[in-house]
Order: C-alpha cells, then sequence, then structure tokens
C-alpha cells in the first residue's frame, strides 16, 4: 500500500499518485499517470515547476461553480476540465442553522453519508465523464475538489474499482486524506467545533454508504457498466493504459 508521504507540493496538502496500488488479479497500477489531491488554487512556483516536469496536462475539477470562482486557478500548459458538482452538505447544514438546529455529531455524520449516496445516485453522469476523460487522455492527469476528500476520495474509488483494487485498499487511500490534508479555516467557514471537524474528515462509514448504495445497484461491476456508462472495452482500456504489464 501508499505509504504516507508528504504532499509532492507546498501549496496542495493533499496531492499524491493514486498509482502503485495492487490488484487483485495481481497487477499495479501505473506509477506517474494519475494524482489525486486538494484543490490547487495556492501552487507556488516550485509547484508549478513540479506539475510540470510530471507531465500532468488536465486537472479534473469536482468543485461547485461558487467554489471555483472563490478559488480560481489557470496553470499553464494544464487544462481545467469543469466536472461541477455542489457541495450539498453545506447547504443543508446552513438550512437547519437557518433553523436554529445544532446538529450532533452523529446528525452530521447521517449528512455526510447522505451525500456520499447522492453521489452514486445523483451523480454517476458527472464521475461517469470523469473516468472517460482519463481513458481518453494518455498523458498524466490530476483531479481534484476543495479538500480531495469527498468528491475526489468517491472518484478515486471508482477509479481504483475499476482497475480491480479490492475495497480495503480503497478506503486505506481514502483514509490518508485525515493524514495528509491540511485544515484551512477560510476554506471551511464558520460553524460548530465538533460539526466542522466531521465535515473536513473523512471517515469509514461515509464510504461505505456509497459502497452500500453501489450495491443496492447490483454491485460496482453492474454500477460502473450502467450508471457511470463504461462498456466492457473501456473498462478493457481503462485497465490496459493504467496498469503494469
Amino acid at each position: 500500500m501508499t505509504q504516507v508521504t508528504p504532499s509532492m507540493l507546498q501549496g496542495a496538502s493533499n496531492f499524491r499518485d493514486v498509482g502503485g496500488y495492487p490488484t487483485q488479479s495481481g497487477q499495479r497500477i501505473r506509477r506517474g499517470q494519475v494524482f489525486r489531491s486538494d484543490h490547487l488554487a495556492a501552487l507556488t512556483q516550485a509547484d508549478l515547476a513540479h506539475l510540470q516536469g510530471l507531465g500532468v496536462r488536465h486537472s479534473l475539477d469536482f468543485r461547485g461553480v461558487a467554489e471555483s470562482m472563490a478559488t480560481p486557478y489557470n496553470i499553464a500548459g494544464v487544462e481545467r476540465v469543469p466536472l461541477a458538482i455542489e457541495p450539498t452538505v453545506i447547504a443543508r447544514m446552513q438550512i437547519l442553522v437557518a433553523q436554529g438546529i445544532e446538529p450532533t455529531t452523529e446528525e452530521t455524520v447521517d449528512l455526510m453519508r447522505e451525500t456520499y449516496r447522492d453521489f452514486v445516485n445523483h451523480n454517476a453522469a458527472t464521475f461517469g465523464r470523469f473516468l472517460k476523460h482519463v481513458l481518453a487522455h494518455s498523458t498524466p492527469q490530476v483531479f481534484h475538489c476543495t479538500a480531495g476528500k469527498d468528491r475526489t476520495g468517491f472518484a478515486a474509488a471508482l477509479l481504483l474499482s475499476a482497475l480491480g483494487v479490492d475495497r480495503a485498499t480503497i478506503e486505506h487511500d481514502y483514509l490518508l486524506t485525515n493524514q495528509l490534508y491540511r485544515r484551512d479555516p477560510n476554506m471551511e467557514g464558520k460553524g460548530p467545533a465538533h460539526v466542522m471537524k466531521v465535515l473536513w474528515q473523512v471517515q469509514p462509514a461515509f464510504l461505505h454508504a456509497a459502497f452500500e448504495a453501489v450495491d443496492q445497484q447490483g454491485g460496482m461491476a453492474d454500477y460502473l457498466r450502467g450508471p457511470i456508462g463504461l462498456s466492457e472495452q473501456d473498462l478493457a482500456e481503462l485497465q490496459l493504459i493504467l496498469l503494469e504489464d
């Protein structure tokens, strides 16, 4: 499994290669092809040079419209591909606060679990576009949202699943965020400390909620071929380009 190491970038704390993981068939994911990250709006000149050195040519941005406008970026030689998924959990939280309701830790966890179920049930087309973009471009790519934990975490889970990685390893990759991501109060907004702690970390329960929703649709294989929209040939080609011989 990938070891916990500091981010390759100074201005992005949750940037890492998704390569190196073993698949259930005994192969490994190629390194240096697909990276995951938190937002890329605070990169240093050294970071930009490092991205160029990695050969990254596309950034797949899952942030919502307001998020992208608040922290825009323009990286020379890197095409930003918008794949907007709005952060609905924040909207739900704001509704509760406006009603004078302060959610408990358990209620906040439930909101996050519902968000992950929504990824599966309502955002499959967008995640499908993500996987098809990875398939269509042979040059290195990075995908991200604001913290690189929820939308990015589920996208990574789908990609690793499509490549044949087992769920325990996928969960390991997912939980690395808690050790790598540096929380930024300017990005988080205001709210009760116990609520903010839930919102800006990841828990196995969140990812499990997504997997449960996938399983309710027949399992990962059916989900990738159905709502996500990958054909058998797409999956075979994705594995051909991203798995070592």
